[in-house]
């Protein structure tokens, strides 16, 4: 009989909110995330550790 095969474990990824792309001091609201330069504002971009990408047109700048 062959081995039994173990099942890979799926890790669920942490829901990114709203409240993490902006910061709000006094009167002002800031955007934290850069917005895309294609798409406009109001389509952030992801950050990554060597690179920011848009996930909408997939616009991508590599970090130095």
């Amino acid at each position: 009989m062959p081995a039994a095969k173990k099942k890979k474990e799926v890790t669920k990824k942490k829901p990114v909110s709203k409240k993490d792309a902006y910061e709000v001091s006094g009167d002002k609201v800031t955007r934290k995330k850069p917005v895309c330069p294609k798409c406009g504002p109001g389509v952030f971009m992801a950050t990554h550790s060597d690179r920011v990408s848009c996930g909408k047109c997939s616009y991508t700048e590599f970090k130095k």
